[in-house]
């Protein structure tokens, strides 16, 4: 990957070229290579120090204005196309595959956890499978948050039915994991397609917290402190916890301020990530391990 980044001058060298090489995380490739390309793109390094005060300054303004009006105004529909319609005509192709990406991979992980903690049972939740930037209209943003707390309710009212719990699995069931499973189309490349991701996310946070009732932007915002809940479940059930390193949105019962969401959202990204390629190098230790008894 380093040729993506120039020659290697010992005297200079690159930060990214570092980021790019290094293997420490688990993560997809090409996931890597898009976020790295996004991250040091000169919409992020010239556009998002101005636009950060500004986007954390009307978040303050609207929720001045929804402790006067909490529900007022509710229009997911318009929130949805307005992003969508951003993302289209303004954001980098990395970026607009990294956010339609991120809910394939969550989809997958709450399924893994499901599959391996009650057995035969599937918390009822909305498909989060978008191939095209179209499919954000459909109020993705919002579903992706009610699914998370859906989950964790459903999942846990049916552990106390049964009178199990979270715990390590003998064989673990990585039929879930599947990165060949994320489908997504080509993202458009105008002329105006160059705004990162970091940017774009501190952009749409305050039309997040205008446009949603009051509630449903606090839900949001803390869903993201779910990252540490989901990261342990994870490591229950593999025995295994050095992703949970990774995890910076944690104490889910002690709320950040929604101040810092925009920025908490990119994280939340990464951890995904990270979780997922640990899960997916989980998946093929425990593939080469079955291969090399079947063979002996």
């Amino acid at each position: 990957m380093l040729h993506a980044f120039g020659d290697h001058d010992p005297a200079d060298p690159d930060p990214w070229a570092a980021l790019a090489m290094d293997r420490s995380l688990p993560f997809d490739p090409e996931a890597k290579a898009a976020l790295l390309r996004d991250q040091r793109s000169p919409s992020r390094q010239f556009l998002l120090p101005f636009v950060r005060p500004l986007a954390r300054t009307t978040i303050v303004l609207a929720q001045i204005f929804k402790s006067v009006f909490p529900r007022f105004p509710h229009a997911p529909r318009f929130l949805h196309w307005m992003i969508a319609k951003g993302m289209k005509h303004f954001l980098t192709p990395d970026a607009n595959r990294l956010i339609l990406r991120h809910f394939h991979l969550g989809s997958q992980v709450l399924r893994f956890i499901a599959d391996n903690t009650t057995p035969g049972f599937r918390p009822t939740l909305e498909p989060m499978q978008p191939a095209t930037i179209d499919d954000v209209r459909d109020n993705l943003f919002l579903k992706h948050d009610l699914n998370i707390f859906n989950f964790l309710i459903q999942l846990n009212h049916e552990l106390d039915r049964r009178g199990g719990e979270v715990g390590k699995v003998e064989r673990v069931d990585f039929n879930a994991i599947d990165p060949d499973a994320v489908q997504i189309e080509d993202m458009p490349k105008g002329r105006l397609n160059k705004i990162d991701l970091q940017t774009a996310i501190e952009l749409y946070t305050p039309a997040y917290a205008f446009w949603l009732t009051d509630r449903d932007f606090w839900r949001a915002a803390n869903s993201l402190q779910l990252d540490e809940t989901i990261g342990l479940y994870c490591a229950r059930i593999t025995g295994e916890e050095k992703h949970l390193a990774m995890i910076t949105n944690a104490h889910p019962m002690v709320p950040e301020s929604t101040l810092k969401a925009g920025f908490r959202l990119v994280l939340h990204g990464l951890a995904t990530e990270v979780l997922h390629g640990f899960l997916c190098e989980l998946k093929a230790k425990q593939a080469a391990q079955d291969a090399a008894v079947l063979s002996a």
